[in-house]
């Protein structure tokens, strides 16, 4: 006979803009924009409605997208990780039979467009393919549980990238290089040790870190530079306890010119993204 395992349900990809008007009497008036996907999971007393159809404890996914915007609306949040608990408080309040909350936001990377040298107040361009993203979870009776991150950080550099030394058997093609081009696409998270972080300063410290690290680093391969990356974030940043890196090497392989009587001083290259290699760790205190 079959029982009921874990289960939880919710609403994805529930999506939000926000304007937020700003009155200052020394730079004017001003909008600030955000654009969020919201996705929202439930877990508690639902087991009768898997098992006899009975639906008397279940909160409607059409109504969890209407508390999105309805929490939204008088929010004062300034950062999603702000708004994920927020709206994860909102849930446990109203609902008896919510026992447990979790809530993604994924943001996109709006910036304020800068015309004849002057930031615009109302006008906006995409700033980068990037996501800020947050994942904030909460037992009811308990505290929450914040992770921060960002994906599809795209990173490139041309130089100071190399990979020699390793293993070589039978079916190894790949040749040694002492200067390649190193780019990926980074999925990166983190987790806190303080209770009430400044998320919006931390998230900007760690971020500058692993792009200062990226570009001065000298590369023995993509996963010395992930370790370095990591460990610049963890000294930029004392409020986190660890970080998740997932680098991904996109690769841009040297045309063979030789059939056309040229040579290729690292110069002409043809950039893939499948296969690629995929390198990830967490660097922890």
């Amino acid at each position: 006979m079959a029982k009921l395992g874990e289960n939880r349900y919710g609403k994805s990809r529930v999506r939000l803009s926000r304007i937020t008007r700003v009155t200052d009497p020394i730079h004017g008036d001003r909008h600030e924009f955000n654009e969020w996907t919201v996705h929202v999971m439930l877990y508690g007393d639902f087991e009768a409605s898997f098992t006899r159809a009975d639906n008397s404890k279940v909160l409607p996914t059409d109504t969890m997208k209407n508390t999105v915007y309805f929490v939204a609306r008088n929010s004062k949040a300034a950062t999603i990780e702000a708004f994920a608990c927020e709206l994860g408080d909102y849930l446990l309040d109203n609902h008896a039979q919510i026992s447990k909350v979790s809530v993604r936001v994924e943001e996109k990377a709006w910036e304020r467009m800068i015309v004849d040298g002057v930031a615009d107040p109302t006008t906006f361009k995409m700033g980068g393919p990037e996501l800020e993203t947050t994942h904030a979870v909460r037992h009811r009776g308990g505290g929450w549980a914040v992770t921060s991150g960002v994906d599809g950080l795209t990173i490139l550099k041309t130089t100071k990238s190399a990979f020699t030394g390793y293993v070589v058997d039978r079916l190894t093609t790949l040749k040694p290089v002492t200067d390649r081009i190193l780019g990926t696409r980074a999925t990166v998270t983190w987790d806190y040790t303080a209770v009430s972080p400044d998320y919006a300063q931390t998230r900007a410290r760690i971020v500058a870190a692993l792009l200062k690290e990226f570009a001065a680093h000298n590369s023995m391969s993509v996963q010395h530079t992930l370790f370095d990356m990591g460990n610049a974030a963890l000294e930029a940043a004392p409020e986190i306890a660890r970080i998740q890196l997932s680098m991904p090497n996109l690769h841009h392989l040297l045309a063979d010119l030789s059939p056309f009587g040229q040579d290729n001083p690292n110069h002409i290259f043809v950039p893939i993204d499948e296969p690629h290699g995929t390198i990830e760790a967490t660097v922890e205190r």
